[in-house]
């Protein structure tokens, strides 16, 4: 069911060259969707209006969650699918394809509708006012009321199929739809003045085409791979569900409590000026430069770690975890040296507004030192999900995103005002890392002893 030259991939590959196939084309596609969320941020501020760009940064938590959903089905289905394979059980994994598929499509379509009839409630509560509450609303019908099973299924279709190794059709497809998003965003925000709303409709057209591109590569693959839409493989049995979900719930508490930390830095915001949202919201989408990267090396490379953990290979994949942690880290030095910098002029590209420029320079100077930290935290996540553990990513997942940032931003906002709530995002970047690297010693040691073990039966 595996190509022999995926197979070859995870089993015989030179561990860099294996590790640089896996993450180059995942960081590729996370860095374009990087841009796929910059884009509507840049057009939208193309208008020159801060209560639009404030409210898509506000509208920014429901689609966060909706993404952590998606994560749930796919970095827990994906994380199976490999260690089934590294075991030998293909028919197993099968099933699991058709249950992520199957399974996030109705919870992302009630959740959508929920989003949508309580926008009364949920959207004063995460920080509107009259001046961007009908904005937000517009922006929130076309991306999660609408918008949110393609941009689900096509999330879990981009894990699913880097799980049997093909990377690059993964990025391919969130490329796809990302370059699609650029183009049909001033078309629909400019041309047709559809503004904010515009933005919306461009990023649900353009998920639903990647979603579309999935579909078919895996039909066009059917007997050659264990993924299928097929409903008739679909199966609640073998543990699939509670395996799926408690490896992939990390994914979707980060997600939930991204929400909730995103929610809190845009009430505490509000009391000072939409401006400042504003000025948040773009150093926010800009930081994702790289979040993406540090994404892309460490989803890119669960596979490989997956599958060789299952296969009982603890020195391939001990090579594989410190050739990841290097390619991480550096270039996450890189990008906070650049973001820095080159903070003021970046800021100024996505809107000319003096007030949200002079905000939105200081805050990414302050998020974008949290790089490394982020690169170290999510790759050790991505260790335990990939060997199937689940206590460890919960809590870390817990930590990195609202267990130390939300108490901080009240901190920091009593003790330095609108400058101190931005700070409590590396104070809890940092905390993470170290708590993360305490959590992972101890596993690093038992592969190190699993690793001489393995030597001494390959000897005898």
């Amino acid at each position: 069911m595996m190509d022999n030259r995926e197979k070859e991939l995870f089993e015989k590959v030179p561990v860099t060259k294996a590790v640089l196939s896996l993450a180059v084309p995942t960081v590729i596609s996370q860095l374009i969707m990087v841009l796929y969320n910059m884009a509507d941020t840049f057009f939208v501020g193309q208008t020159g209006d801060p209560n639009q760009v404030a409210a898509a940064n506000l509208c920014m938590p429901m689609i966060i969650f909706l993404t952590g959903i998606a994560n749930m089905f796919g970095i827990g289905g994906s994380s199976l699918i490999s260690r089934c394979l590294g075991s030998g059980n293909k028919e197993k994994a099968k099933k699991v394809s058709a249950f992520c598929v199957w399974a996030s499509a109705p919870v992302s379509i009630i959740y959508g509708i929920a989003v949508y009839v309580l926008c009364p409630v949920i959207l004063p509560a995460f920080g509107a006012d009259a001046e961007t509450y009908d904005f937000c609303r517009q922006y929130l019908f076309w991306t999660v009321a609408v918008g949110s099973v393609p941009l689900v299924l096509n999330a879990v279709f981009a894990h699913l199929v880097r799980s049997e190794g093909y990377s690059g059709q993964a990025s391919f497809g969130m490329i796809l739809g990302t370059v699609l998003n650029i183009l049909l965003d001033p078309i629909f925000i400019i041309t047709l003045k559809m503004q904010i709303a515009g933005a919306a409709l461009a990023t649900m057209l353009s998920n639903l085409a990647a979603a579309i591109y999935f579909v078919d590569f895996i039909g066009k693959k059917r007997g050659s791979t264990v993924l299928t839409t097929d409903p008739r493989f679909f199966s609640t049995k073998e543990r699939i569900p509670s395996e799926v979900f408690l490896v992939g719930l990390p994914s979707t508490l980060m997600s939930l409590m991204s929400t909730f930390s995103n929610v809190t830095l845009n009430r505490l915001m509000s009391s000072y000026s939409n401006e400042a949202i504003a000025g948040v919201g773009i150093a926010k989408k800009i930081d994702m430069l790289a979040f993406g990267i540090a994404t892309g090396v460490s989803q890119g490379v669960v596979p490989l770690i997956g599958y060789n953990y299952s296969a009982k290979n603890y020195r391939r994949m001990k090579k594989a975890i410190l050739t990841t942690f290097t390619l991480s880290l550096s270039v996450a030095l890189v990008c906070a040296v650049l973001l820095f910098t080159c903070a003021q002029p970046i800021v100024r590209a996505f809107i000319d507004d003096e007030m949200t420029v002079e905000y939105g320079q200081v805050f990414q100077r302050i998020i974008c030192i949290t790089g490394p930290c982020i690169s170290v935290t999510l790759i050790i996540i991505t260790i335990f999900q990939s060997m199937g553990r689940k206590i460890q990513p919960l809590l870390l997942s817990f930590l990195r995103k609202g267990g130390l940032d939300i108490p901080f931003m009240f901190i920091m906002n009593k003790l330095k005002g609108v400058y101190g709530i931005v700070w409590a995002t590396p104070i809890a970047d940092f905390g993470a890392m170290v708590i993360s690297i305490l959590l992972f010693i101890p596993v690093w040691k038992e592969l190190a002893g699993s690793g001489i073990q393995e030597q001494v039966e390959n000897v005898g």
